[in-house]
């Protein structure tokens, strides 16, 4: 699964375009986050020079066309493409972004493609020249190009054989509001707990109830419209911005009993479950030509590896090699059981498509053949009647290749479509669960046979056997 987010880069306050354009490359090419520049890639520019490159074929643009604009001129376009952690290796990312920006731009702008492996997921940053190489014209950041950038980038992911996001969200989030539960609760939030637990305190009237906040520790500002501001708050908070039941006039209703209070509940997310990933071949890497920088990323996403593992097989209770092994063995014989039932079942609707046609064919153009066939298969009568006659020959033949003796009705053949549909439609369900059981069990298994070794493994094994 890969995510993508395009943005405009301007030159900004108080630097010119040649500055703009160095900043952003210095970052995209910080060598810390690159293995050292061996995960740079750059298309018709060196990366090295490609900020001055990216300011000459603006020179050149403002020469060849006498078009000049001012501080709103886009500079430049950087994507940030970012993978779901363990999905690729920083070579395929950089390949992927390559590709996807080639594609995105009908390979007529110069770029570089810039792996980032400082973080858990590995990410991209595609900066693309916004001048064309023949300096003639610039990239046209048209309506819905964000759009189109998902639409390029979940091709690319399929493929590839990477997952996409199926229902993506038209307006992203803040980080901590995606956390949900999990992250640090808003100045607003805290507000609306604080006013609930003064409710709850049965306070007589409203001046009371402003009391029992500045006990709270809340600094009140007594305007057209009351105002409150915690120890931690920079500014003060308006009671009609906390939603329904918490402006002046709500909260008056509930302390004079003309209305009942029901505090706001936050909306608990659950948090994603945190995947087991194949553990890196580190030595395999380096023997490769990966470096320092590599090294260092992959030895940090091993250990996370590792102890979710470790964690894996102490939540599912498989402590015992032989354990690992036997419900590896059944999740894998379990989901090709339900994936040669869903193919079957698919092979029947196709099957049950096809004949349908054929049967309605063969109807229609029956007694056009039985007519040829009386006409002593006239050469004649083919010519006059050449497209019903074929259909039926077709119908026949499709007939004997399905090995049908008698036809069925269509009715009967639309009720048997029908009650495989949901078969299918409930094995999926279960496929999909059973799938990724058995790929996080093949995971895990894998990893502990990375960690073992083939002699420390039968080892385990004999001493399980032996125990027993």
């Amino acid at each position: 699964m890969a995510t993508t987010r395009l943005m405009p880069l301007h030159t900004g306050k108080g630097r010119d375009v040649g500055t703009a354009i160095s900043d952003i490359i210095d970052y995209a090419e910080n060598p810390e986050k690159t293995d050292y520049g061996r995960l740079i890639t750059g298309y018709e520019c060196d990366s090295r020079t490609a900020d001055a490159e990216f300011l000459f074929s603006k020179r050149q643009y403002a020469a060849l066309t006498g078009r000049t604009r001012g501080a709103d001129d886009v500079i430049a376009y950087h994507l940030r493409q970012s993978f779901a952690p363990g999905e690729v290796t920083p070579e395929e990312a950089n390949r992927i972004g390559c590709e996807l920006v080639k594609r995105f731009t009908n390979g007529n702008h110069a770029f570089i493609v810039c792996t980032h492996i400082d973080k858990h997921h590995i990410h991209n940053h595609i900066i693309w020249n916004s001048t064309s190489l023949d300096c003639t014209r610039k990239f046209r950041n048209f309506w819905g190009s964000t759009r189109a950038v998902r639409r390029l980038n979940d091709t690319l992911c399929i493929e590839n054989g990477l997952s996409i996001v199926e229902n993506p969200k038209r307006h992203g989030k803040s980080y901590n509001k995606w956390l949900g539960d999990q992250a640090k609760p808003s100045n607003r939030e805290l507000l609306r707990v604080a006013l609930d637990a003064a409710l709850a305190q049965k306070p007589a009237d409203f001046d009371a109830l402003l009391k029992l906040l500045r006990v709270a520790g809340y600094e009140i500002n007594v305007g057209k419209v009351p105002a409150l501001r915690g120890k931690n708050q920079k500014r003060f908070i308006r009671l009609d911005t906390l939603g329904s039941g918490y402006s002046e006039a709500e909260l008056r209703a509930v302390l004079s009993g003309e209305k009942a209070h029901t505090p706001r509940k936050k909306i608990i997310r659950p948090m994603p479950e945190k995947q087991v990933n194949l553990l890196v071949d580190i030595q395999a890497k380096l023997r490769a030509g990966k470096g320092i920088g590599y090294e260092r990323w992959a030895k940090v996403f091993n250990l996370k590896q590792m102890a979710q593992t470790v964690n894996y097989l102490t939540e599912h209770n498989l402590l015992e090699y032989d354990a690992l092994a036997a419900k590896t063995a059944l999740a894998t014989a379990r989901y090709n059981e339900l994936s040669a039932q869903i193919k079957a079942a698919e092979t029947r609707l196709a099957e049950i498509a096809i004949l349908k046609t054929q049967i309605i064919n063969y109807a229609k153009t029956r007694d056009t053949y039985v007519a040829y066939r009386r006409a002593g298969y006239s050469k004649k009568f083919l010519v006059e009647h050449e497209s019903d006659i074929l259909l039926h020959k077709a119908a026949k033949k499709a007939f004997d290749e399905l090995g049908v003796k008698k036809l069925p009705t269509v009715k009967s053949l639309q009720a048997e479509y029908v009650a495989l549909l949901a078969e299918k439609k409930a094995a999926y369900a279960d496929y999909r669960k059973a799938r990724d059981e058995m790929k996080e069990l093949l995971t895990v298994k894998t990893n502990v046979d990375h960690l073992l070794g083939p002699d420390r493994r039968e080892a385990e094994k004999e001493k399980e056997h032996g125990q027993r």
